[in-house]
């Protein structure tokens, strides 16, 4: 390949980082929600539209809650907060009510640091080898490695509060349950490979929104 090839290609390459390569000298990058997110995050917005509330979240309190985990969560990322775009950290608020619980779920792509703040739950991730289990109250501060499968369950007498923080501004989320029985995998091979009955597995499909 001649070298204006080679340099042409380089450039090519280079003018589609730009975004990314800008916000480091510029400290940050306010994600443009107008524009499909990367891999490498959202393009930058341009800094003479950015403005104060692109760094601000109003409203982090008890989500709408689900009545399959009585369980209410409320997302921080950077699609409801841009200026965390590139930042690595995120977080989330997740309200307990009494024998509620986190499903079992894991982040391949963020660390989870978790803070208890109001009743006591159980929590613990899995390995191939072995479960790691906390009876955890007010004050302490878990940390869950990327990529392990990990839960929340209420074992107070009133409502439990948690907050965590994400090494990811858009940490992806594989909740074990909708994997299984919120798609249309058939319910045969379902019972083949989990040794579930099928009267069973039909009944979380039911709650999960699965088919087939």
């Amino acid at each position: 390949m001649k070298i204006i090839h080679i340099i042409l290609l380089f450039a090519a390459l280079l003018s589609s980082y730009i975004p990314y390569i800008t916000s480091v000298n510029n400290d940050f990058c306010v994600a443009d929600l107008s524009l499909p997110n990367t891999p490498l995050g959202y393009p930058c917005k341009s800094e003479k539209d950015v403005t104060i509330d692109d760094f601000v979240f109003s409203g982090f309190v008890a989500g709408n809650a689900s009545k399959i985990f009585n369980l209410g969560i409320t997302f921080v990322n950077v699609d409801n907060l841009p200026g965390l775009n590139g930042l690595g950290i995120s977080t989330v608020r997740a309200d307990l009510g009494v024998n509620g619980s986190v499903p079992l779920h894991s982040h391949p792509d963020a660390t989870e640091l978790v803070i208890i703040v109001e009743s006591q739950v159980n929590i613990g991730f899995i390995t191939p080898t072995k479960v790691f289990l906390k009876d955890a109250k007010p004050g302490d501060v878990i940390v869950v490695p990327k990529g392990q499968l990990h839960f929340l369950v209420n074992t107070g007498a009133k409502k439990a509060v948690a907050f965590a923080a994400f090494s990811s501004s858009n940490p992806s989320v594989q909740t074990l349950d909708l994997l299984l029985f919120g798609n249309d995998l058939s319910t045969h091979v379902l019972s083949q490979t989990t040794l579930l009955d099928v009267a069973q597995i039909q009944k979380l499909k039911a709650a999960f929104g699965g088919k087939n």
